[in-house]
């Protein structure tokens, strides 16, 4: 391409005014930052640099939302800094994400970019609009904010942190940042049980009837049904892929993702194109960890991957919770492992009100129904009538009469249905509570200011 003209003959919609700008941008020369060879080293040295022709990091940058917006992508040398290295390096250099932090984006480039000549970030612009895929960046209005403890945790010393993505690439219509503020992970092991797929399915399901935005990873076993679960619902997902966001992986999962792209949101940190390298699936992980308030493992072995995103979780301080499910299951496995060995930091759950209640409104608790008693299902003066009985010797009629405050006649009415029903016997001077008579009752005890009044 020449930076003269922003023309490049393999591409001659690249003639048009805007992106003949955004050429120039790309291509200008800058002032090195340091003396190492781009080639060798994708970072820039420690030593502070003031040069007012690059970018400001800490200014905002423009949201992709609006025409105009759409050509601000185009000429923002540190949009398209960031397009470039995201294409460069992928998410594997956690020092190229450092030196973005420090210098902004356009910095980082500028001295990256003679090592990498094929590097054309508006090639991955024009792809993603054939895809009808969207770009942000740190600071648009559409950026989840949930991501930037991903650089937090890198800033806090933690060296081996990856850090936030340089920028997301997203096809759906959903708005990003507003499906973050109220998202759960669920994520599992892809060799999944039907016992956890049907766990899986219902509590996506039933999260995405109280609102919450499922997030998983697509693949195949847990994470696709949780997808499945939350559009059952009519819900909203998020798929976070390893590879670009026109590159359906797994590829047997291609409606799947378009249906979840008509009404929610499919997430890469990758450029378009690019396929799901191995090793691209666990870097994935800390996104998928990020996005939700808390990360739910459903099902997964002792070594699966699904637990990386946990640890992510766990890092970043956001609720881990585990299903429980068979002993003899290898794929519950993982599960009770880190029920046990992190009993500290992880909640068991079995619903979604179990869920929400852990990362929902605080001072909200799930519901919880009581056990259903012997007693229940009876009245409230004859609750009260076996509630004055002795737990364990008996009582004459007259006695109990006295304290209940009613005639003797209606105190035996109302004994034997209770024998009939097993939870009073009669013997020689009386009667006594049962063992079932003696389990306790469930049922709200009766008003205290009620009163009763001797009949005569």
């Amino acid at each position: 391409m020449s930076a003269e003209t922003g023309q490049d003959p393999s591409h001659p919609e690249l003639s048009n005014p805007v992106i003949s700008a955004a050429a120039a941008a790309a291509s200008a020369p800058a002032t090195p930052i340091a003396s190492a060879s781009a080639a060798s080293s994708p970072a820039v040295s420690g030593r502070a640099v003031s040069d007012p022709a690059v970018s400001d990091p800490a200014q905002p940058i423009p949201a992709a939302s609006s025409p105009e917006a759409v050509e601000s992508v185009l000429t923002d040398p540190e949009r398209l800094a960031r397009v470039a290295l995201a294409r460069a390096f992928g998410p594997e250099h956690p020092r190229v994400a450092a030196e973005v932090l420090q210098y902004g984006a356009a910095r980082v480039w500028a001295e990256a970019r003679a090592g990498h000549p094929g590097v054309d970030p508006l090639r991955d612009l024009e792809a993603a609009a054939r895809v009808g895929a969207r770009l942000i960046c740190p600071r648009d209005p559409e950026w989840p904010t949930e991501l930037d403890a991903l650089d937090r945790l890198r800033s806090g010393g933690d060296r081996s942190a990856v850090g936030a993505p340089l920028c997301l690439w997203v096809r759906g219509p959903a708005d990003l940042r507003e499906l973050a503020a109220r998202a759960v992970s669920v994520v599992g092991c892809r060799a999944a049980t039907s016992y956890g797929l049907r766990m899986a399915g219902d509590l996506a399901f039933a999260l995405a009837e109280q609102g919450w935005a499922v997030v998983s990873g697509a693949a195949f076993g847990i994470d696709a049904a949780a997808h499945r679960g939350a559009l059952a619902a009519q819900g909203r997902t998020i798929a976070v892929l390893a590879g670009g966001v026109d590159v359906p992986y797994p590829a047997a999962h291609v409606e799947l993702l378009a249906e979840i792209a008509r009404t929610g949101a499919v997430v890469s940190e990758v450029a378009p194109g690019t396929p799901p390298y191995r090793r691209r699936f666990l870097t994935r992980n800390r996104v998928i960890a990020a996005l939700g308030r808390g990360t739910v493992l459903i099902e997964a072995g002792v070594r699966s991957g699904a637990l990386n995103t946990v640890s992510h979780a766990r890092r970043l301080g956001r609720q881990v919770m585990a299903v429980p499910g068979p002993v003899t299951s290898a794929m519950s496995a993982g599960c009770h492992r880190l029920l046990r060995d992190y009993r500290e930091e992880t909640v068991l759950v079995t619903s979604a009100d179990d869920v929400s209640e852990e990362i929902g409104v605080v001072g909200r608790f799930a519901p919880r129904a009581a056990a259903s008693g012997s007693r229940d299902s009876l009245s409230a003066v004859v609750r009260e009538l076996l509630d004055a009985m002795p737990s364990r010797t008996s009582v004459g009629v007259s006695a109990l009469a006295r304290t209940m405050r009613l005639r003797p006649e209606e105190v035996l009415a109302m004994l034997g249905p209770l024998v009939i029903e097993g939870l009073v016997e009669s013997v020689p001077d009386g009667y006594r509570l049962t063992a079932l008579g003696r389990a306790p009752s469930n049922a709200p005890a009766p008003s205290k200011a009620r009163g009763r009044t001797r009949r005569s």
